[in-house]
């Protein structure tokens, strides 16, 4: 039987490079793409060297072409943290929208099944709480934060359009706060924002008044809940989170124990549109994939700070990586 074969755009981010380590240990075949505007090749420098994986420098906003067989398609492209989205708020709309009707069309094509990340920030500020997926957000569209957010609804709305249409196998993960090694310490999110500035000696800051909440979830639960949903048979959103919720204030409290050091947190004004809230309802993950965190916030926390000290100063923003270039492959243009 021949070794399963899957595309994975975002690659070389977060989330997307977890997810490449995953599938090559699970025995797939992994073909990675990104065009390296938030990824860092690093992320993915220890895979080039296996026969089982290779690269495409590219924008799946622009078009997809990937030669031979596909199974399965991670359509996890796109800026991720409020810094990068609202720099560059026309890509991020774009890849939510022309990216991912390429990688459907890549995926009738291919017959292959495409799972998408979406993200709790379809719920907005919440009105519910807990969020579950039956909950239809509060939005606002025409925000500084809609670029993001309505990209991901309709992202969505897109993918199960192609299923109820078009019949294709899909699957959409609604992914909340995740954090862990290779998270960019200036992406703006407020985990690597407070390990910073605690890395730099200097005070953390907080936005609002700290009463704010996040759940955060370690990456390899994370990549677990995302791995079991692409396998399943279930085509609805499913939220993939830890539910155990904690105010900014005191997550920043958490930071400068774990950090040892002597910071005070200082406060700045809430940007606008910032949920309130944020907790997911997880009963369906839990019924349908048989999943719920397994790390604590305590030990991921410990996991994610060895992380980041261990980084060289000088590597931590740099983006040039021309050792690389044999292995980049620019993709050939074919119509499907």
């Amino acid at each position: 039987m021949a070794t399963s074969r899957v595309l994975i755009t975002g690659a070389a981010g977060f989330l997307g490079s977890h997810l490449c380590d995953r599938f090559i240990e699970e025995g797939f075949r992994v073909v990675g793409m990104d065009n390296l505007i938030t990824g860092d090749l690093k992320n993915i420098e220890h895979l080039f060297k296996l026969p089982e994986f290779e690269f495409y420098n590219a924008d799946v906003s622009q078009f997809i072409h990937v030669p031979g067989e596909l199974d399965y398609i991670l359509h996890f492209a796109s800026p991720a943290s409020p810094i990068d989205y609202l720099k560059i708020p026309i890509q991020t709309l774009k890849v939510g929208s022309l990216g991912i009707h390429n990688c459907l069309g890549l995926g009738m094509a291919k017959g292959a099944r495409v799972l998408i990340a979406s993200t709790s920030e379809v719920y907005g500020d919440p009105q519910v709480h807990p969020q579950n997926e039956d909950y239809r957000g509060s939005v606002n569209p025409v925000g500084p934060r809609g670029v993001y957010d309505e990209a991901k609804r309709f992202q969505e709305a897109m993918t199960m359009a192609y299923h109820t249409y078009h019949g294709l196998e899909t699957r959409i993960v609604r992914i909340f706060n995740t954090y862990g090694p290779r998270m960019r310490l200036n992406d703006g999110r407020v985990l690597p924002a407070f390990i910073g500035q605690a890395l730099r000696g200097e005070d953390l800051t907080v936005f609002g008044d700290g009463s704010q909440t996040r759940s955060f979830c370690y990456v390899d639960d994370l990549i677990e809940g995302i791995y079991r949903l692409l396998m399943s048979d279930y085509a609805h959103p499913v939220n993939v989170g830890n539910p155990d919720e904690i105010s900014i204030g005191d997550f920043a409290e958490e930071i400068i124990k774990l950090t040892g050091t002597d910071q005070k947190v200082i406060y700045k004004p809430l940007p606008q549109d910032d949920p309130t809230q944020r907790q997911p309802d997880i009963s369906r993950a839990q019924e349908i994939l048989g999943w719920k965190p397994q790390v604590t916030r305590q030990e991921g926390l410990k996991r994610t700070y060895a992380y980041f000290q261990s980084l060289p100063q000088e590597d931590l923003y740099k983006k040039e990586h021309k050792d690389f270039a044999p292995y980049v492959r620019k993709p050939q243009k074919e119509n499907h």
